[in-house]
């Protein structure tokens, strides 16, 4: 017991180091060649040089306000359809049932996503095939710009699929915190509609504590860089997208202006911050007599349409692409209008098994290693929280947010430069440490309330029988907590298995893995071959949600009452 308790109260400290270092160093790494100071380079004086050129670049105006647009207008409608199906259907038998389809809409990498639903929907897709020519008259492919307008409503569309899961998620684990069920039977018993009671009883304590998720996910939206170039325009392409070019472009030169471009990214994505928390006071303020006036039914109707029917949409959709992306790896030949491949085939299966083994071994290893260390550091952070019997502070809880907040461009580039300077080696440990940046977080949304809410009563009862501090929590709170470890280790494989800037750059473009060839062959002409990489790329996550479910099944089948 007396190097248990030490060894754990350490681990929150190395969990916070773990997460500012890289960040902060990351960051560091990119500020000096943005003002021209890269001595490997020759840049050997500071210098506003780079940000001239970055001015100069064309088309920067539409990176800059494509990058905006798509990271706000995506949050904004995936947080009104949660927020509508919340308020419409919380603790009904739809709610129930899209609750158990959660987990694997979460397994669908951000990547396979956008293949999906850009094969779905594009003029040749599978959705104007079942249509045609029997309901528009189309016999060849309609002409129509998608995946890649120049408004970005596809990059929208792509982002909105995979962040509306999220939301969901991040507001079911909040909804006990702010009492969700006394706060709606009050509302409820007051005369109020269900739509109403959510939105005046239960919205305004639930948003606070989804506030970080939602500025997490506009980080992400504003800064996606596999998303934007799947579904977004090439020319120009979304900011992000093109400090990307610029970094892997064989002109060194273009270097410092990359680093200015990762800096004005970091600025871009403060700015969405920025307005989003001005439309949350605007939005207060105007509310506020709505919220204290007694219309108890006003929008019912309207509520539950659109709450049913964008989540239905949202589901739909995403099945929809999934459906297509399997026919296409099993086409071996479907010219339009024809609805079905005809005949079908395994062939491009085969043709894929060959090379698809090493990038398979490289993303199911750097998976495990990297949600492994998450897991291990997130239940060491939340031992801490049980000994000292109150939670982390609201800066350490920021802190596990850093990663999510600030752009990956922005400080991954920087990490690569200090990589190099340092002699450190790119590979697969610096992959593997590089994605547990960004699954450590999921990893602590997914465990902490399952963790939190267990009744202490049961480690007073082992105390009062003899048992140690480290037997407590071997013998006693992690098998209880086995199905919540599971489920938020599948979640954080998920991530780690959609992770392809980290990769990318922490690789040194060496490390193949499912979604970096995923990405690489979405640009190409071989939609066969892309399908069955998406595929894959979506197996291993799914296979990762059967285990978590499946395997305390397994281990308790004597005991089913720690399942519940």
């Amino acid at each position: 017991m007396p190097v248990f308790r030490p060894g754990i109260r350490l681990i929150p400290r190395l969990t916070v180091l773990l997460l500012i270092l890289p960040v902060t160093a990351g960051l560091g790494g990119v500020l000096a060649p943005a003002f021209g100071w890269l001595p490997a380079l020759g840049g050997q004086a500071w210098t506003l040089a780079p940000w001239q050129a970055l001015w100069q670049a064309p088309g920067l105006a539409d990176m800059l306000r494509l990058s905006l647009l798509t990271g706000l207008v995506s949050t904004l409608v995936a947080l009104a359809i949660v927020m509508l199906f919340l308020g419409a259907f919380l603790e009904t038998p739809l709610f129930r049932l899209v609750r158990r389809l959660l987990s694997p809409l979460l397994a669908v990498p951000h990547a396979a996503a956008a293949i999906a639903l850009a094969f779905l929907l594009a003029p040749s897709g599978w959705a104007s095939r079942l249509a045609s020519p029997w309901l528009t008259g189309w016999t060849r492919p309609p002409d129509y710009l998608f995946p890649g307008d120049p408004d970005g409503l596809a990059l929208i569309a792509g982002l909105v699929l995979k962040e509306v899961p999220f939301l969901l998620l991040m507001s079911l684990a909040a909804l006990p915190q702010c009492r969700a069920h006394e706060r709606l039977m009050v509302a409820r018993a007051l005369g109020y509609g269900r739509v109403n009671a959510f939105a005046k009883a239960v919205l305004p304590g639930l948003y606070p504590l989804i506030r970080l998720p939602v500025y997490a996910v506009i980080a992400f939206a504003t800064s996606t860089v596999e998303v934007a170039i799947i579904l977004g325009p090439s020319t120009p392409p979304s900011l992000a997208v093109a400090v990307v070019r610029w970094l892997n472009d064989p002109d060194l030169a273009l270097r410092f202006q990359a680093s200015a471009g990762a800096l004005l990214q970091l600025g871009v994505t403060a700015l969405a911050l920025l307005l989003w928390w001005g439309g949350e006071c605007l939005v207060r303020r105007l509310l506020a007599g709505w919220l204290e006036g007694g219309g108890r039914h006003r929008g019912e109707t309207l509520g539950r349409l659109l709450g049913g029917g964008l989540t239905g949409l949202t589901i739909v959709l995403l099945g929809a692409s999934l459906g297509g992306l399997a026919l296409w790896s099993l086409a071996a030949y479907w010219p339009f209008p024809a609805a079905w491949p005809s005949p079908m085939t395994l062939a491009t299966w085969r043709e894929a098994a060959d090379t698809a083994l090493g990038p398979l071994g490289h993303t199911a290893s750097i998976g495990l290693g990297s949600t492994l260390l998450s897991v291990v550091l997130v239940i060491g952070c939340l031992e801490a929280e049980t000994l000292r019997r109150r939670p982390l502070r609201p800066g350490a809880q920021l802190i596990l947010y850093l990663p999510l907040l600030v752009p990956p461009v922005a400080f991954l580039y920087g990490l690569v430069q200090l990589q190099a300077q340092l002699g450190l080696a790119a590979g697969w440990t610096a992959v593997t440490l590089g994605h547990s940046l960004f699954v450590l977080p999921y990893v602590f949304l997914s465990l902490a309330e399952s963790y939190r809410r267990l009744d202490p009563r049961w480690g007073q009862i082992a105390a009062a029988l003899g048992a140690s501090r480290a037997g407590i929590f071997w013998r006693v709170r992690l098998p209880m907590l086995t199905a919540p470890i599971a489920v938020a280790a599948a979640v954080g494989f998920a991530v780690s298995v959609g992770q392809y800037l980290p990769t990318l750059l922490l690789g040194a473009g060496r490390l193949a893995t499912l979604t970096t060839e995923a990405v690489s062959l979405a640009s190409g002409g071989d939609r066969r071959l892309t399908a069955v990489y998406a595929l894959g790329q979506l197996a291993l996550p799914a296979l990762g949600f059967l285990l978590a479910i499946g395997l305390p099944r397994f281990l308790f089948r004597h005991r089913r009452q720690l399942l519940t």
